[in-house]
Order: C-alpha cells, then structure tokens, then sequence
C-alpha cells in the first residue's frame, strides 16, 4: 500500500508534469466504490476537471490533492494497489516488465486527463482492487485540510513536522495503552505512516513493536521522535526509490535475501522475525528490539520467521460492509437472509481477488520502474 514516501513520489511527478497545465480532455469511468463511497461520481468528477487548470498538489500522510484554477479541487487516495501514472514517466513505486503496463490507456483506470500543450501530457488514475477514493472538496485552495477527510486525519510529519514535536508524541503515546505498532498505523494519530515504514521506525528506535505505547520511558520517545523524522525524511529525499535507501534498513532486507527456507537478516547477521500486530505483519529485530515494558502478548521470537525467500505481496484490506453490519443487528429468524448476503459479498470478493494483479506480479522494486 502506497504510504506516505510513495504518495510524496506521485505529488512530485504531478507537479512536474500537470501542475500550470489546462486540462483539454477528461474521461471519467462510473465506479460506485471509488467515487460513490464519497459522495462523489464520474460525471461530476469529470465536469469539475474539464478544461480547467491545474495550479498545484499537496500532501497530507496517504492523502494527496490536485488544486484546481478553481473549486472544487480532487482529493484521492490510493487505498491498497491505486496509483497515478503520467504517460513516459517514470512514477511507479514497483518494478514490472509486463508488457500490458505499458498500453495506454492502462487497464483498470478510472479517469484519463491530457493537457493542452502542443506536446499533450496524459496521465490516468488507475485501481483494479476499487479500494482507492476519488472526491471532490468545494472550498478554496488553502483550506483543503480544513475539510473531510484531511481533518479527521492526524499530522503529516514531514509536512507538520513543527507540530510533531517529541513533546507532542509524548503527549500522544501517554494517553494511549495500545501497542505502539497500532498507534502508528492509526491515521488518527499520524498521517502518512504504513507497515513498512512503522517497522522501519519501530527498528531504528529500538523498540518491541507489541509494546504498549504509554510504557515507553522518556527516552525511549525521544528516539521514536528521532526515528519518525530520520526514516521519513530520508525517504521522502529520495523519492521513495528503495535502492537508494541506506544499505542499513531494515527495509533492504525484510524482503527476503538469501537462500531458500533460510530466515531472513541483516547484513549484521541479526535475525529477522515476523509477528502479527494490529492485523498487520510486522518485522522485528529481536536483538534490537527488546521489551522495557508490558506488551500486549508474549511473542515466541523462533516461532514466526518467515523464510527469507517470501516476497512483498500486496493483500486487499477486507471490511465489514454497511450490510454486513446491518445484518448483524437482527433477529435469529433473519438468520438464513443474512447468510445468503454475507455469502454474496463474499463472492463478489472472491471475483476481485482473481482479477490479475499487473502491480503485485511485478517484483517489488518499491518506487521505480524501468521505462
């Protein structure tokens, strides 16, 4: 899932390629997950874009936005497998020699736009998994984050850094008994972080990420603190391309190096070990990361490694539907309606997940692909 570093990545190519560019044609196709679920559809979408220019693009965690020469503006996330591609250019986060990644329009996309210029530039928002969102915010420019969903949404900490203060996250990880893993992925609290990133964090801190975050000592925050800003603003100097990232992280080689069935470690020699936190996989240096304080259940550190051959797959997020959480509320003798609708969402899923993934058949490069 795009976070925070990948989002900065497409932020930079919009405005390298889009940004004080008009929009001569844009081609918008109905989905009603992507644009209904906000309130939002295709042809509305289309209207607000179509013929207007694109003055600028912002950033706040996993959200990003294209301002417009006037409201409403575009405010999208990529959700698990979405992303943004400008025709020629290099904006891929993931390495993919397919053939089909290159035909243009690209499959599964769900709006087009081409500028006015003399040599037209194209670029296509594209989700085959519709976990993405796509909506439109009528107010102006500057006060974007002043609206839904951005408000509802903690600090940026490259963008907000003056805000994400050591004294902050303190605050913060005191009034709060959840592992500090779970904390950082909440988005409530901090924008932009996602699973590897919180890992990467996590690592260079030194800290257990099953720890309850109101356990940590003073220091220990300090270097959370530190480690927040350090992994967040290497990466983002970067661009996110992961084979620019230090030959230290964790990241080079959580992935799976070496020979096969083998556990995955680091350059060190210090094992790698995977447990779940969260709902979400996480990698751990146990030499490193070493429990101060009360966790939220004990982890055997032989029992979860995972060979050091696995590989990065991305993995749909599955929620519980409005219907599914209305049927839950009713009487016994609605038993048998309320399996027969959790039996079709479930097929439906099951439909989504067999269309091909062209992102995740790709070897996971992290942010660039080769053109």
């Amino acid at each position: 899932m795009p976070e925070l570093a990948e989002v900065a990545r497409i932020v930079h190519f919009i405005r390298q390629h889009l940004v004080g560019k008009t929009l001569s044609k844009v081609q918008a196709q109905h989905d009603d997950i992507v644009y209904g679920k906000v309130g939002t559809s295709a042809a509305e979408f289309q209207k607000a874009m179509q013929g207007k220019k694109i003055v600028g693009a912002g950033q706040q965690g996993k959200y990003f936005w294209i301002t417009m020469s006037s409201p409403p503006h575009a405010v999208m996330h990529f959700g698990m497998a979405g992303w943004l591609k400008i025709k020629d250019a290099d904006t891929y986060y993931y390495r993919s020699d397919k053939p089909a990644d290159k035909e243009w329009p690209p499959k599964y996309w769900k709006f087009l736009m081409e500028t006015s210029d003399e040599v037209k530039t194209e670029a296509a928002f594209v989700d085959f998994r519709r976990l993405s969102r796509i909506r439109l915010v009528d107010c102006p420019a500057d006060d974007i984050r002043n609206h839904t969903p951005l408000k509802e949404n903690g600090p940026d900490p490259v963008a907000d850094k003056e805000t994400v203060t050591a004294e902050w996250l303190m605050n913060k990880l005191r009034s709060k008994k959840v592992p500090i893993k779970a904390l950082l992925l909440d988005q409530a609290n901090i924008s932009g972080i996602g699973n590897w990133m919180g890992d990467e964090i996590l690592y260079h801190a030194k800290i257990h990420p099953e720890q309850y975050s109101n356990t940590l000592s003073d220091e220990q925050i300090k270097e959370l603190h530190t480690a927040i800003h350090y992994v967040c603003s290497t990466s983002l100097d970067v661009l996110a391309d992961s084979e620019k990232f230090p030959e230290h992280w964790l990241f080079k080689h959580r992935w799976g190096k070496g020979k096969k069935n083998q556990p995955a470690v680091l350059p060190n020699g210090d094992k790698i070990t995977f447990l779940t936190v969260g709902g979400r996989t996480s990698a751990v240096v146990p030499s490193v990361q070493k429990k101060t304080g009360a966790v939220a259940k004990d982890f055997d550190e032989s029992a979860n490694g995972t060979p050091a051959n696995s590989k990065r797959k991305r993995a749909s997020v599955k929620k519980e539907s409005d219907s599914e959480a209305e049927e839950a509320v009713k009487p016994k003798s609605s038993k048998s309606q309320s399996k027969k609708k959790r039996t079709a969402v479930k097929s439906e899923d099951l439909e989504e997940e067999k269309k091909p993934n062209d992102a995740s058949l790709g070897r996971r490069r992290s942010t660039r692909t080769r053109t």
